[in-house]
């Protein structure tokens, strides 16, 4: 186990930055597999030294799950957002600044909610308080900010718990 912790100390990195490979050649060959392959082995490795710890996941498999929800939320809002751009005046928007207390602990865990959050077109993640319990986000329209607050909660926040805590 030890030894192959040093050749992968970041397995699942690995099989990310392959894929990642992979798609940005836009070819899939054995060329283009074992190179990405090699990336995938070789940006982890030299980059170990510069990793505090380990990433524990509590339930890896949820994140398959999590993915699917982001994507459908990133084509919702986008749709969302065409609408309110197209066929809202400027008068009727209401943008908010809301303030999500944060239940989250585990900084992989607080930054991918803030990304999250980033992507999905209408809001941004702003700021993190300096104690790390609280993240500012922008909506562009949110009549509701408690509504806003509850729904990245429910829909992020409890899912990324139950992966990483």
């Amino acid at each position: 186990m030890n030894l192959m912790r040093r050749i992968l100390p970041h397995p699942i990195l690995t099989l990310v930055l392959t894929l990642t490979w992979l798609l940005l050649v836009n070819g899939w060959s054995l060329n283009s597999l074992v190179f990405g392959f090699m990336l995938g082995v070789l940006i982890p490795f030299l980059t170990q030294p510069y990793w505090p710890q380990q990433l524990k996941m509590k339930e890896p498999v949820k994140i398959i799950g999590y993915i699917l929800v982001v994507l459908y939320d990133i084509v919702v809002a986008n749709l969302v957002v065409a609408k309110i751009v197209l066929f809202k005046s400027n008068a009727s928007r209401h943008p908010n600044w809301v303030t999500i207390p944060l239940d989250l602990r585990t900084p992989e865990a607080i930054t991918v909610l803030a990304a999250t959050i980033t992507m999905t077109p209408g809001t941004v993640s702003a700021d993190l308080s300096a104690e790390g319990h609280a993240l500012l986000v922008h909506c562009l329209d949110a009549p509701d900010p408690e509504a806003v607050r509850d729904e990245i909660k429910d829909r992020y926040e409890r899912r990324l718990k139950e992966i990483f805590e």
